[in-house]
């Protein structure tokens, strides 16, 4: 389509776009099933359904309809059934139903009161392995009784020191357990119980005869959080039996096709979240310690690349049918890519291309894979490769007919030099119908974590920002992962210096290209980057305007406040506050806020349990006390992920405040 014919992206496109998820390819290879997202923009509700698409050539056709949420999609073993969650008969409790592949209703299974997660059919097809968690019986009995419900809650009791999650609200009682489900009668009992310990990342072995997770069983998990184990037990139930391995966070472990071996993800050590995520495998009689396969390799086995259209879950590490080999994802320079590790640990490429890969899926015969994949102008779709020939066929067009309609502007990947000397990745998209002969604004973005990465993953906040006029540039400074260890570690205990050295850097390279108007220069980040914007505005007057969101601003004043609660100290020291408050307060914006000029508008969610709103009020409050122009925009009942999962129309309004307020200070003359 002609670029005069294309219209730019506007902050209402979200209403419009189609996600897709989880997709999943069927044991004999024939057939895929994937969900995908509207949104009701009447009722502000977010459906999905799960789409079915021939493999290699066919065409998507949706096989579940309504007003619901359908979701993680799991072929049988005899690729006769899928089970899925669903929340079509009650809007709050989504359960397990069944769909045959060849048509039919689907039934539902389960009759659970509470949260589940991780489906997962037993080798035989005659059980599901569930991981549960179930609501309080108070919060049961307000559903049931109409004037309790109205009453609401009269008062939270808390013993544990971990009592919420941000998206999640306040935890129930009840720890994550595991549970069992008879896949033809629906029966369900729990495999493991307790009301100190979580057991988590539930998988079967080959045989069905065991299941392995993961489990922290320390006196007190929440004041030890690092010291998870991978354990086995057996799926009939009775004790369980923990496997020798360095101790550190684990995740997701997966048997090998012969039962020998258990492979899982895990950072070696307590208290250092600047390490590397590694792949680790470890033998399933316990004979000897784990061994780490990807040791050598200075790379974060991870899928965290950063976007605004949808999650990128990370895979359990996925057995080659040979059993002398694992495939995973690792989140390096900008890309998500699919690797494959030998037991030798000799790594190469499986799916290496510029972008992103979500969840993937291999058949039986692993000669088929399909996977998620996206880039910086596709917001992602269902691939399939025929792992022989390496061929590789797009399968869906989610939202093609709303892109094929806007004109995105252009995006130009640069690698230049940081504040040490060290080599940084950044990019730079510039507005539609960019002409390099005039000067333009531009908006600084920077990410949140900080241990994640900007990247080649679309981002619909910047191209509407560039579709107001600006140059948006963002990049990966010391303190994120995707760049080695070295990389990550460079700010522990250190927020705010060689971090803010290099994006000083970033702006320096930026302000001397011909196009940029150096006077017109905005700055903007959520989370860290809320932290860095803050960090900014006390530290240089080089920006016209900033808009500070879902910020940290008093890092004395975060410690306990935020569902991270006190494990944030590992990050300063690993000293609470009243032994170290000369560390906490050297590395907190607000200390420095008294320099401020910058016009800085303030955008914070009242739900948010990961930054406290107090951090954004503090920031709002000392800029009103120092004169300096600025408003605050609040957002009820959101959560931290606002910008990124949110009710749309808050999604909508918060970039429109954004876009109000840089067009006020630096907008076009």
């Amino acid at each position: 389509m002609p670029d005069e014919k294309r219209r730019s992206i506007t902050a209402h496109d979200l209403y419009l776009f189609e996600i897709i998820s989880a997709p999943q390819i069927s044991p004999n290879g024939d057939i895929a099933v994937y969900c995908q997202q509207e949104v009701e923009e009447k009722t502000e509700k977010k459906y999905s359904h799960l789409f079915m698409v021939s493999l290699p050539a066919g065409k998507p056709r949706q096989i579940t309809h309504g007003k619901q949420t359908d979701t993680d999609p799991h072929f049988s073993p005899d690729g006769r059934s899928i089970a899925f969650l669903s929340n079509r008969d009650d809007e709050t409790q989504p359960q397990v139903y069944i769909l045959p592949v060849d048509g039919g209703e689907a039934r539902r299974l389960t009759d659970l009161k509470g949260s589940i997660e991780d489906v997962n059919w037993s080798p035989d097809g005659t059980r599901l392995l569930l991981q549960f968690r179930a609501k309080d019986d108070e919060a049961i009995e307000r559903e049931q009784n109409e004037e309790k419900k109205k009453l609401g809650v009269v008062c939270r009791h808390v013993t544990r020191v971990f009592f919420k999650e941000d998206g999640t609200g306040y935890l129930p009682l009840a720890r994550r357990h595991l549970w069992i489900v008879d896949a033809e009668t629906g029966e369900a009992h729990a495999l493991t119980s307790g009301d100190v310990f979580d057991e988590v990342g539930g998988t079967w072995s080959p045989d069905g005869k065991e299941v392995a997770f993961c489990s922290n069983r320390s006196d007190d998990p929440d004041l030890d959080p690092d010291a998870d184990d991978v354990y086995l037990m057996s799926a009939d139930g009775g004790e369980m039996r923990r496997l020798p391995a360095p101790v550190g966070p684990k995740s997701k472990p997966s048997f090998s096709p012969d039962g020998r071996y258990i492979a899982y993800y895990g950072r070696e050590g307590k208290k250092e979240g600047w390490r590397q995520t590694r792949l680790w495998v470890v033998p399933a009689d316990g004979a000897s310690d784990a061994r780490c396969l990807t040791g050598e390799h200075d790379f974060n086995v991870s899928s965290g690349t950063i976007n605004d259209m949808g999650s990128l879950p990370q895979v359990s590490p996925t057995w080659a049918k040979s059993g002398d080999a694992i495939y995973f994802q690792v989140a390096h320079h900008g890309d998500t890519v699919l690797k494959k590790v030998t037991l030798d640990g000799a790594v190469s490429d499986v799916v290496a291309d510029k972008g992103v890969v979500g969840a993937f899926s291999f058949d039986r015969s692993q000669e088929k894979l399909v996977y998620f994949g996206a880039d910086m102008r596709d917001p992602g779709q269902v691939f399939f490769r025929d792992t022989k020939t390496s061929e590789t066929r797009r399968m869906t067009g989610a939202s093609d007919r709303l892109l094929a309609g806007i004109d995105l502007g252009e995006i130009e990947e640069v690698w230049f030099k940081g504040a040490a000397g060290n080599d940084l990745q950044g990019w730079i998209i510039t507005p539609p119908g960019f002409d390099p002969a005039k000067q333009y604004p531009s908006i600084l973005e920077i990410h949140g974590g900080p241990r994640t990465q900007y990247g080649n993953f679309f981002m619909h906040e910047f191209y509407y920002l560039a579709a107001q006029g600006y140059v948006v540039y963002f990049c990966n400074p010391r303190g994120g992962q995707g760049y080695g260890e070295a990389h990550s570690r460079a700010i522990w205990d250190k927020w705010g210096t060689v971090d803010y050295d290099d994006i000083m850097a970033w702006v320096d390279h930026v302000e001397k290209l011909p196009y940029i108007d150096a006077d017109r220069m905005g700055v903007t980040g959520g989370s860290y980057g809320g932290y860095m914007t803050n960090w900014i505005i006390g530290h240089t007057d080089r920006f016209a305007a900033a808009v500070t969101q879902r910020s940290v601003s008093n890092l004395i004043s975060m410690y306990g406040s935020s569902d991270f609660n006190w494990a944030f100290q590992y990050e300063f020291g690993d000293l609470p506050p009243w032994d170290n408050v000369e560390g906490y307060w050297e590395q907190s914006p607000i200390k420095y806020i008294g320099n401020a000029k910058t016009p800085t508008l303030v955008i914070h969610s009242e739900q948010d349990l990961r930054c406290a709103i107090e951090q954004g009020e503090q920031v709002f409050v000392a800029l009103k006390r120092l004169d300096v122009d600025t408003e605050m925009v609040r957002f009820p009942d959101e959560p931290h992920g606002l910008s990124r999962g949110g009710r749309t129309d808050r999604r909508v309004a918060r970039l429109e405040h954004i876009a109000r307020w840089f067009n006020r200070y630096i907008g076009a003359k």
